[in-house]
């Protein structure tokens, strides 16, 4: 059966625009409130000015300025100012009518007017801006929680907890369960903090996860590198820690891109020690043909645990980062015996506090 091809556009176009060009309805019943929010206040200034104020103009803009597109906004700003000159002209001496009273709501809507512009290339209220912020950012957790149907006597919790309390940190973890017997991890702190680090974070989650389990383990981390090299960010780099682990036998090999490294509870000898030799540069420096990235093997037995961090965790201006491992382990024996919220209790002792992003990744098997 033959298609008209050139009729297929038209019959889409047409709805996209009402989308796009008519303001939703949400758009016009705020406008309709404000709109009518500014008579209200304009004719009680008019029948009462000696017990009113233009105060009621300034929440009526600034919720114009942030919630509304640039055409509704504009209208009632627009009904706002001449509100503004009616009853300034009419009020007779009213004390509340001052210059400067006037002259600030003007600023007021001058500043949001500046703001519109240099959000128009958006095309979005930062409302929209907001809710697809918190999408991404809950697009971003998602890729980051470890399965809960781990076999019998497996457990795994994670912790990332932004500086400053912020909503979005550099660092992520991203994890894949491929198999019911193999599950793969990653740990990534991107350069820099807080909504810089955080963007980039969301944008190198979605490519990093699509990497676990469509590559060998022993992959990974140069198909990273070689992503984030062609990202071309100024500064653009992260350090990252690789983790594929058997399930069913604890087998495990980690790898590391300028990392902290992992580290293995051995419940045999009642201690932490460091898994030595998953060695490599940092994602985003060197070029693939030079960037090596080694990997270190090892096994998980009963009453063992494997603990991934970042350097939020063990870092300070003031301390040595052994001083840092030590109280970072003496956290992890007590949250590992208190059982759930083990990672959470972890970040919650990093000696960096709110002052940078910190990540915590606890594996450990009964």
């Amino acid at each position: 059966m033959a298609i008209d091809v050139t009729a297929a556009p038209r019959r889409i176009a047409r709805p996209v625009r009402r989308v796009v060009d008519g303001p939703a309805p949400a758009q016009r019943a705020a406008v309709m409130v404000l709109l009518a929010l500014v008579l209200i206040t304009s004719t009680a200034l008019q029948m009462w000015p000696q017990h009113m104020s233009y105060a009621p103009f300034v929440p009526i803009v600034v919720a114009a300025g942030l919630f509304l597109h640039a055409v509704q906004m504009y209208t009632v700003f627009a009904a706002s100012g001449a509100a503004l000159v009616l009853t300034a002209s009419s009020a007779h001496g009213n004390p509340t009518t001052s210059p400067t009273l006037l002259a600030a709501l003007a600023v007021v809507m001058l500043l949001l007017v500046a703001v519109d512009r240099r959000r128009a290339n958006l095309g979005m209220s930062p409302a929209a801006g907001a809710t697809m912020l918190v999408d991404l950012r809950d697009r971003l957790r998602e890729l980051g929680r470890i399965p809960t149907d781990l076999p019998q006597g497996w457990h795994a919790e994670s912790s990332i907890q932004p500086a400053f309390g912020d909503a979005f940190s550099g660092d992520f973890l991203v994890s894949n369960r491929s198999s019911a017997d193999h599950l793969e991890m990653a740990l990534v702190d991107v350069s820099g903090k807080g909504l810089q680090a955080g963007t980039r974070s969301l944008m190198l989650s979605s490519a990093f996860a699509s990497l676990l389990g469509a590559t060998e383990p022993s992959r990974f981390l140069p198909a990273a590198n070689s992503y984030l090299l062609r990202q071309g960010w100024p500064e653009g780099f992260a350090t990252a820690v690789h983790v594929s682990l058997d399930l069913q036998t604890g087998a495990y090999d980690v790898g590391s891109a300028g990392h902290p490294a992992a580290l293995h509870y051995q419940s045999a000898s009642d201690r932490w020690a460091p898994v030595d030799g998953a060695d490599g540069v940092l994602l985003g420096v060197l070029d693939p043909d030079c960037a090596q990235f080694a990997r270190s093997h090892g096994c998980l037995e009963r009453g063992d645990a494997l603990l991934l961090y970042t350097d939020g965790v063990i870092e300070t201006h003031d301390m040595d980062l052994t001083e840092g491992v030590t109280r970072m382990l003496g956290a992890a024996d007590r949250a590992v015996a208190d059982g759930d919220g083990a990672a959470d209790r972890i970040c919650a002792a990093a000696l960096a506090g709110e002052n940078d992003d910190r990540a915590v990744v606890l594996v450990w098997r009964d």
